[in-house]
């Protein structure tokens, strides 16, 4: 049967993902001060990032809405696999399942599966989900062998560490408690996060500067892996204004351990907005 892969604008372009010809992308919304823009194919992060530094008012997102959902899934193809960013950070999982219902109430009796993925992260593993939902379906996976696959992919299979700069939009946005970011930025420490299985944030390292967290965060995603075959497996290192910290981050992991495929990208727009200037996302399969 056909297939259509949409996912939401947290998921990174990856080459492979800049290359498929089956999957649209469903955009959030971002503003600073008066500025707003949806989270697409024009999003400029130098200029959007110079924007919330020079700005007072810190940056916003918004999840698109439901009848957008319901517009994308009203395509050709058959089967519909819908990835989004994890329900803990934004509402765009439950709004694409609303959008889901919206669909099949206006259109009873058209023959379409839709699954709408909780990626329980963002950035390079909703690319890496949509890689793999891409492989599978390809390959002649029927649509109910793809969604078990994918959900134990997602749980069992994925893994997401991240390092800051700065603390502050998380705090802003309730994505971190304020006052666990206001000692930490007196401290001026550097934190390694990770993603959990329930799709939360936590706290992985601490270091007193930016280069020895990245080589803790570099020395916890090789214990991560131990004793795993990575000649398939692949790494996404997704930046926000910072390409060299990012290759940086490449060598460090590499002189650890050696994944089949390593790729440098730049942060979609919301992780941009959150990872903020100098934030480092590395998104990988184990």
């Amino acid at each position: 049967m056909s297939y259509r892969i949409i996912a939401d604008s947290c998921c990174d372009k990856t080459q492979y993902i800049k290359d498929m010809d089956n999957i649209t992308f469903v955009p959030l919304t971002l503003s600073v001060g008066d500025y707003t823009i949806p989270d697409d194919d024009n999003f400029d992060q130098d200029d959007f990032i110079g924007r919330m530094k020079a700005s007072d008012i810190v940056a916003k997102t918004a999840c698109p809405a439901p009848d957008a959902w319901a517009k994308a899934f009203d395509c050709a193809e058959e089967d519909v696999y819908v990835i989004t960013i994890t329900d803990k950070l934004s509402g765009t999982y439950n709004s694409a399942l609303r959008g889901k219902t919206l669909f099949e109430e206006e259109n009873e009796g058209k023959k379409k599966n839709i699954h709408v993925f909780n990626s329980l992260a963002t950035s390079g593993i909703e690319s890496l989900v949509a890689e793999e939902i891409n492989r599978l379906a390809s390959q002649g996976a029927d649509f109910d062998t793809v969604v078990k696959e994918i959900e134990d992919y997602i749980i069992n299979h994925t893994a997401l560490y991240f390092c800051l700069e700065s603390l502050d939009v998380l705090k802003s946005n309730g994505r971190l408690f304020a006052l666990a970011a206001t000692v930490l930025k007196k401290l001026r420490l550097k934190l390694v996060f990770e993603r959990t299985t329930e799709g939360n944030i936590k706290m992985a390292g601490q270091e007193i500067a930016t280069n020895r967290a990245i080589a803790k965060m570099a020395s916890i995603i090789a214990a991560n892996v131990n004793g795993v075959d990575l000649s398939d497996k692949k790494l996404i290192i997704s930046h926000v204004c910072c390409a060299d910290r990012a290759q940086f981050v490449a060598d460090k992991i590499g002189a650890l351990v050696q994944f089949g495929s390593v790729e440098i990208v730049k942060a979609s727009g919301l992780n941009s907005v959150y990872a903020s200037d100098g934030g480092i996302i590395v998104s990988y399969t184990k």
